[in-house]
């Protein structure tokens, strides 16, 4: 699916009018094709001086891949919260339940102007600050520095600090994201750490605080 601009808008024709979506973008292309897919929509709203996340769901069928294309100016603290209806309601899903769909979120690769897709159906998010983790990995709103259990790390270089612990059991690791972050940054930080993942056996968890 090629597109001529870096920046990818999602144009839906609904009652007449057209809607747009600003994509996260990044220069990694993590799943480049998903089958048999429905299309769930988050868009950036204004009321006054307040930010809204609308949801647009018309089109998700139960049984499918969901694809989440989400508005990268929206902040965590609007998008999570409805992302975790969402998830909630597939895995409660018993008469159409299908064990094989899996969730996305969507973004532009900026190389290959594609678009692009990382997987989050697994994840359990939360809203708040863990009580427990072996290794509580936090980031920042607009920061490239993260914080390994404490500890100031660069972002580029978290995956060489964790590979570099001597660990005879892999620790169970718990990733905190600041409320105001964006849902762009979001993105780009799951992306620049997606090689976490091999890590936990354990049901991966993500805190909004």
């Amino acid at each position: 699916m090629k597109y001529l601009s870096l920046v990818i808008i999602f144009l839906l024709v609904s009652c007449g009018s057209k809607e747009d979506i600003l994509l996260p973008k990044s220069n990694v292309t993590v799943v480049s094709d998903v089958i048999d897919h429905s299309a769930i929509y988050i868009f950036f709203r204004t009321s006054g001086k307040d930010t809204l996340a609308e949801v647009n769901r018309k089109n998700s069928i139960i049984t499918t891949n969901w694809i989440l294309n989400i508005d990268k100016r929206l902040p965590l603290k609007l998008v999570i919260p409805e992302v975790m209806k969402l998830q909630d309601k597939k895995r409660k899903e018993k008469a159409h339940k299908n064990e094989k769909a899996e969730n996305y979120y969507s973004y532009a690769d900026t190389i290959g102007k594609n678009m692009a897709f990382i997987l989050f159906t697994k994840v359990y998010y939360a809203i708040g600050k863990p009580t427990e983790g072996d290794m509580i990995i936090r980031f920042k709103k607009e920061n490239n520095l993260a914080f390994v259990n404490g500890i100031e790390i660069h972002k580029k270089e978290i995956i060489n600090y964790v590979d570099s612990i001597n660990q005879s059991v892999k620790p169970k690791i718990v990733l905190l994201f600041d409320k105001n972050m964006s849902f762009g940054e979001y993105v780009q930080n799951k992306i620049l750490i997606k090689e976490l993942d091999t890590f936990n056996k354990e049901v991966p968890q993500e805190f909004i605080y």
